[in-house]
């Protein structure tokens, strides 16, 4: 008998006793997540592969794919669960991929070999209306100038995210600081913080952004500002909230104790600890600003062709144009979708990991 028979054998009962019942079960249950999640990822890679083949038939192509991207989703998720245990969230994981990839994508714009986006001149020889081919000069296709689809999606995410991210640190910076004032200094100067916030709340906000579109010349520094009106209110009801609950902890009162002004208490111990939560619903609120200058952009009142945006693009496929070329809508629809439900998946994480009142020290 070996000695590690021997030892098993001789170990005494109390200490087994005392081992994990949970052990055996969660390694089984790993186990088991193992071989689903590659029996799934596998079946979802092949059926990827099928529908990108152009023998088959485009529904039976699109049914593949979809089919495949589930399976993939689903196996992968649970080789991860597998691995990292309950904290893993592939959700999150792919969002943030994703937005890593387009904000790198667009910065580098530029700098892509990409082909011609905007000047129509240069696609005067180009095929119109040339439908998706996934390994060709023109993956998704292009338009009815001959325009690339592919880097018309990349410039147009360029122009949307500097809106976006524009309008929502204007909103962080003006919503933070009216909601500071309002929550530390209470009386007339909250009441009347408080009328301007329900006034700009008390008006349809999509109303809102076009009777300043109507007015502005549209172009990115103006869209910016009329998107930040929206996100101004939000913000300070957030920084007044927090404002009022950090107001009465101890290192504001130590601050107040030792003589510090007015101003220096809100600049250097309210404001950094307001921020976190702002910048956590600044997260979200990008996604919402992104909709809202696709929204003006598609009702004409935004950037104006030929500069791509997700909105523009979106409106060349009205009428009859969506029905023979779908792909015209769905590409910029699928970047926009994508890209708002990644950041809020990004934004909501942040959320709670934040909580709404982290404290920060300088």
């Amino acid at each position: 008998m070996s000695e590690t028979t021997i030892a098993a054998v001789e170990t005494p009962a109390a200490e087994g006793a005392h081992r994990d019942p949970a052990g055996p079960l969660a390694a089984s249950h790993r186990r088991h997540l193992y071989r689903v999640g590659t029996i799934l990822a596998a079946a979802g890679a092949v059926a990827i592969g099928f529908g990108s083949a152009p023998l088959l038939v485009i529904p039976v192509r699109v049914v593949l794919v979809v089919a495949g991207v589930v399976a993939l989703y689903a196996g992968v998720r649970r080789l991860g669960l597998a691995r990292f245990g309950p904290d893993f969230d592939l959700t999150f994981l792919i969002s943030g991929m994703w937005l890593t990839a387009l904000i790198v994508a667009a910065v580098l714009a530029p700098l892509l070999p990409l082909a011609e986006h905007e000047d129509t001149s240069k696609t005067l020889t180009a095929e119109s209306y040339r439908a998706p081919a996934l390994f060709s000069p023109h993956p998704l296709g292009t338009n009815n100038f001959g325009l690339d689809m592919f880097a018309r999606s990349i410039y147009g995410a360029r122009s949307s995210l500097i809106v976006a991210v524009a309008a929502v640190v204007i909103g962080i910076v003006v919503g933070g600081a009216l909601g500071i004032i309002a929550g530390y200094f209470g009386g007339w100067a909250d009441r009347l913080i408080g009328i301007l916030t329900n006034s700009l709340l008390a008006v349809p906000a999509l109303i809102l952004l076009i009777a300043l579109a109507s007015v502005l010349e549209p172009n990115l520094r103006n869209i910016s500002f009329a998107l930040a009106v929206l996100a101004v209110p939000g913000m300070v009801r957030v920084a007044r909230a927090n404002t009022l609950t950090f107001s009465q902890r101890e290192f504001v009162l130590a601050a107040r104790a030792m003589g510090a002004t007015r101003g220096r208490v809100m600049l250097r111990e309210l404001a950094p600890n307001v921020a976190l939560p702002l910048a956590a619903l600044g997260m979200v609120m990008i996604s919402v600003m992104i909709v809202a200058e696709a929204s003006l952009s598609f009702l004409g009142l935004g950037i104006q062709p030929p500069t791509p945006t997700w909105g523009n693009m979106i409106s060349e496929g009205q009428g009859n144009v969506f029905r023979q070329h779908p792909y015209i809508v769905i590409v910029p629809g699928l970047f926009l979708f994508l890209t708002v439900a990644s950041f809020n998946v990004v934004g909501e994480k942040a959320q709670k990991r934040t909580g709404g009142t982290r404290e920060v020290t300088l």
